[in-house]
């Protein structure tokens, strides 16, 4: 009987798997750096108003405290510049909140494009991969002990599809509850392979 191994290797598959889920991760990290960067911009307007803003009140506080020497009326003259400069603050603290709010909504519009790929990743591809590496740990632990390759000939049976049984013979059944050692030894290769594994029989 011969065993007709996939166009491409069960471990193989893996493996390009995971290089995939990582390159994929890695651009969804990328575009939520991006997307950060982007978000981000919106900020300007708010950092050139806080430096106009304080500018402004920087320079009215000055003209103010020029002014305020003048004799007689330097006391009234003041005030305007003094309201003025008030003004100019609050524009400047305007600025500087709105650099707060859009660095909140950078980070969480960057976590949130970040967030549903890696759940994708945690909750569907994570698992599967745990599983079968629990899995093919048990395989190769038995597969070089008869009861094992036993198991693993059943569990060939069981979930193998049928057309790759039927690769091994019309017979296959049959000769695996005649105890046929070649049939034993065929169907458990057959789930090692699936598993990524190799016999090291022979």
């Amino acid at each position: 009987m011969k065993i007709y191994a996939d166009r491409v290797p069960a471990a193989v598959r893996q493996l390009l798997t995971d290089i995939l889920v990582v390159l994929w991760v890695y651009a969804w990290v990328r575009a939520g750096l991006w997307v950060n960067d982007m978000v981000e911009k919106l900020a300007v307007p708010g950092a050139k108003l806080e430096s106009a803003g304080g500018g402004i009140a920087d320079n009215l506080t000055d003209a103010g405290s020029k002014v305020g020497g003048v004799p007689l009326v330097g006391d009234q003259l003041v005030k305007p510049f003094e309201g003025a400069a008030s003004a100019a603050r609050s524009i400047a603290e305007a600025g500087r909140q709105q650099q707060d709010i859009v660095d909140t909504l950078a980070l969480v519009v960057a976590l949130i494009a970040v967030a549903v790929p890696l759940a994708l990743v945690l909750f569907g591809w994570l698992p599967l991969r745990l599983r079968w590496m629990r899995r093919a740990a048990v395989a190769s632990a038995v597969r070089d002990q008869p009861a094992g390759r036993d198991l693993l000939a059943l569990r060939a049976l069981a979930g193998q599809p049928l057309n790759r049984l039927a690769k091994l013979g019309p017979d296959i059944a049959q000769s695996w509850r005649n105890g046929d050692a070649e049939a034993v030894d065929a169907l458990a290769e057959l789930e090692l392979r699936r598993l990524g594994l190799r016999s090291r029989r022979g």
